[in-house]
Order: structure tokens, then C-alpha cells, then sequence
């Protein structure tokens, strides 16, 4: 993706798809099939994601004659669903914000797996990864359609033009580049490593991490069948110490850094102009919106550098679901699956997809259209977030597990042993 310009990806969360019925293909219901069918679908999108969300289910309804209700769960997917599947009264189709809800929700015996017709539309559209990703105890029951692209930075052109800095493609580049603009009179970076934010630190692992060792052993430390204290792990935590370790590459340096949420920190990067580079997805637009500074002039994107053999390319998204049988779920499954579901949302902006029969012109968002590019170029190396795959307790918790260990690897940075054991004997207690 380069140096992208970066005009406006406001939203990303995610969303997705699945499906599966008697019919023969996606066409099946076309032409006022399900004239007289009602459909519920929840999902936790509000503003501007569940108006362009609308508009793809309005689609669905043109195409089939089917009415489509939306209900918004809150923040909280799982606290608003859960009694409603203990109840027996589910909406048709949910859409689940981590793999790991529906692995709960399938292996609980609460979702509907897709047919035959719809897993032969996600093989066609996604990389077996993907389907895998959707997959439990052998069967197919979701897939992503909507993602958050995690493998960027953003940064102050004018404060790289100052430096005489390019964007850097890889980590020796932006250490290198860290180190001119501190010389330069600019501190390099914000970090968002405060108690309730530590995600981001988990991101950058990842990034470091998938580029390094590969997809192979990231998908392994995901499922736990390499230990934290492996190798390839002290490796990647010794390079983002190269980053991490030196506190005057850091707003504040490390007592502040350790108390940064992650929208001060893209506010501290644009708003206050402290620094020339803040990490943050796709999603980070809508917090540089909340600035004077304008995404695509005053703040840039470029790909995550390089750490090793492998671009990084990660994702997070959002998995949607059946819960309940009947014709009108299965053709919505089967339309979300779908490149037709895929153009319309593209169209809107604000949109990215792992269904590679989207093309990138059918993307509204410049931005998007590199961010895409980037991402099908990555073909079967791009990977869902780490710590989203493992159970919540380590991967997903303020204060503990991955989050808080890596937020205390920030403030001992040549700890590298004890930062693996401790992650290591979280793992294990989470994993059992």
C-alpha cells in the first residue's frame, strides 16, 4: 500500500455472511420469492455503519421481496443475545463481533450451519482461511464480510517532509526514521499503552509477529500449540523493544505512554501535533476526524514495515450467523456471502472485505481501494487478529493476560524472558 493517502475510511468494524438452504444458488430467491417473508437480523452497528448496513439489506429486499427488520444489540453482542437463544426467541441472523462468540454460540448447539450451496459460494469467494476462520467441529456457520485493517500506521506528512523522512518499509526503516526525526526536533510516535487500550500493543505484536515467523506459526500460537516462551515470540518481542525500549521515541516517554488511551493518542499525533506517527487501523480516521487535521493531506497512511519475509496483513471483523432455520435466513446468508452483497457496501465507503470477488474499483473510499489492495495482495498470508482468537481472559481483558503483559513489557523492555513466561502462564490458564 505504500505511502497511501488516506481519504476518510471512517468505519470498521465488521460484518459477514453465511447461509445455506434447498436452493441451487444465490439467484434461487430472485424476482419476489420471499414476498411475505420477515427476516430479523442484530447487530451492534449504530450511525453511519448501520445506514450503509441498511442499504445492503434494502438490496436483499428489491432483489427478493422479503422484509428485513434491524435490531441493534449494544455494545454488548453477547449480553443481549444470550437470553434471547436461552428463550428460544433468536433473530434469524446475528452478526458476532470475534470467532470466538461463535465457536460458544456452535458449540452450544445455538446456530444453523450453512448448506451445501452457501459453503460452495464462500470457497469460491474467500481463502480457505476464511472458511476455516467460520468453521467449527467441522462445519461451516459464518463468514466475514466486513473487516478492520489492522497492518498500518498513520503519520504528519509535514513533519516527515521537515525530517527529510520517507514512509519506511520496514522496521530497520522506521527505527531508522524514529531516530532522524528525533534528531530533527520531533518525537516519533504516540502509543496508546494505557491499562484500558493495550489492544494496540497486542497489534503490533501481531504485526511483528506475522511478518517474522509466518502464517504458519501465527496460526499456531493462536490455537496455543506454541508456547509463548517459543523462540519466535522472544524474537518479535526484542524488535518492537527497538521501538518500545526507547522512551524518547515516545510521547511523554514510558509514564505517559502507560496511561495514553488510544484516542488521545491519535489526538496527541494530529490534534497536538506531539508526534509524527501514532498507530491505529482503518478505523483511526474517525478519531483524526475529531481534529482539524484532514485524512488524506494532513495525515497519511503507509503499510506496516516489514519485521521479516512476510507483508503483515491482519485483520479484525465481525462474523454474521443464522440462529434460526427457514428460507428467508438461508437466501439473506447466501445474498451476504455473496460479491453482489459485497459492491453495494463497497459502493458506500467506510467498507472492506476478505471476498476477493470484490474488485478494488468497486470501492467509493481511495483509501480503501489501497487498503483492498494491499490486503489481496497478501492473498493466503493475511490473518485474523491474534489476540480476538484466543480465549477472552488472555487475549481480550483490560489488565490482564496479553493486554497487561505487554503493557509491563513496554515499561521493562529488556525483560524479555519474564515478559514470555508471564504470557505463557496466562495462556495456559485461559486455554483450559
Amino acid at each position: 500500500m505504500g505511502a497511501a493517502v488516506a481519504a476518510g475510511l471512517l468505519l470498521s468494524s465488521a460484518a459477514a455472511c453465511g447461509g445455506g438452504d434447498d436452493g441451487d444458488d444465490s439467484a434461487s430467491a430472485g424476482g419476489g420469492a420471499l414476498k411475505g417473508t420477515t427476516i430479523e437480523v442484530a447487530a451492534k452497528w449504530t450511525g453511519p455503519e448501520e445506514t450503509n448496513f441498511r442499504k445492503v439489506l434494502q438490496a436483499f429486499e428489491k432483489k427478493t421481496g422479503a422484509k428485513v427488520n434491524y435490531a441493534s444489540t449494544g455494545e454488548n453482542t453477547d449480553a443481549y443475545l444470550g437470553p434471547r437463544i436461552e428463550a428460544g426467541n433468536p433473530p434469524d441472523v446475528a452478526i458476532l463481533p470475534q470467532p470466538g462468540l461463535m465457536e460458544q454460540y456452535a458449540k452450544k448447539g445455538s446456530l444453523k450451519p450453512l448448506g451445501d450451496d452457501v459453503v460452495a459460494q464462500v470457497g469460491q469467494n474467500f481463502s480457505p482461511y476464511w472458511k476455516e476462520l467460520g468453521s467449527s467441529g467441522g462445519k461451516t456457520y459464518g463468514v466475514i464480510v466486513k473487516a478492520a485493517y489492522k497492518s498500518i500506521l498513520w503519520y504528519r506528512p509535514q513533519a516527515f517532509d521537515e525530517a527529510g523522512v520517507q514512509p519506511p518499509a520496514t522496521w530497520a526503516d522506521l527505527v531508522k526514521a524514529s531516530g532522524t526525526l528525533q534528531d530533527a526536533g520531533t518525537t516519533p510516535l504516540t502509543l496508546a499503552a494505557g491499562p484500558q487500550d493495550s489492544w494496540t500493543l497486542t497489534d503490533w505484536f501481531e504485526n511483528v509477529y506475522l511478518s517474522q515467523a509466518g502464517p504458519e506459526s501465527y496460526d499456531k500460537l493462536a490455537k496455543h500449540e506454541i508456547k509463548w516462551t517459543d523462540p519466535t515470540v522472544g524474537k518479535a518481542l526484542e524488535t518492537l523493544a527497538q521501538i518500545w525500549g526507547k522512551g524518547d521515541f515516545l510521547n511523554g516517554g514510558v509514564a505517559t505512554a502507560t496511561k495514553t488511551k488510544f484516542d488521545e493518542s491519535v489526538t496527541q499525533a494530529f490534534g497536538q501535533q506531539k508526534a509524527a506517527m501514532v498507530y491505529g487501523g482503518d478505523f483511526a480516521a474517525a478519531n483524526i476526524a475529531t481534529t482539524k487535521a484532514k485524512v488524506g493531506t494532513d495525515a497519511k497512511v503507509f503499510a506496516f514495515p516489514k519485521a521479516g519475509d512476510t507483508a503483515p496483513a491482519i485483520l479484525g471483523g465481525d462474523i454474521a450467523v443464522a440462529l434460526k432455520d427457514g428460507k428467508g435466513t438461508q437466501e439473506l446468508m447466501k445474498f451476504l456471502a455473496s460479491p453482489e452483497a459485497g459492491k453495494v457496501w463497497a459502493g458506500l465507503g467506510g467498507y472492506l472485505t476478505p471476498n476477493k470477488s470484490v474488485p478494488p474499483d468497486a470501492y467509493s473510499d481511495p483509501i480503501a481501494k489501497q487498503l483492498i489492495g494491499q490486503l489481496q495482495q497478501s492473498g493466503d498470508a493475511a490473518r485474523y487478529d491474534l489476540s480476538d482468537l484466543t480465549p477472552a481472559a488472555f487475549g481480550a481483558t483490560p489488565g490482564k493476560g496479553e493486554w497487561e503483559a505487554l503493557r509491563q513489557f513496554v515499561m521493562h523492555p529488556t525483560d524479555v524472558k519474564g515478559t514470555q513466561a508471564k504470557l505463557e502462564a496466562e495462556a495456559a490458564a485461559a486455554y483450559k
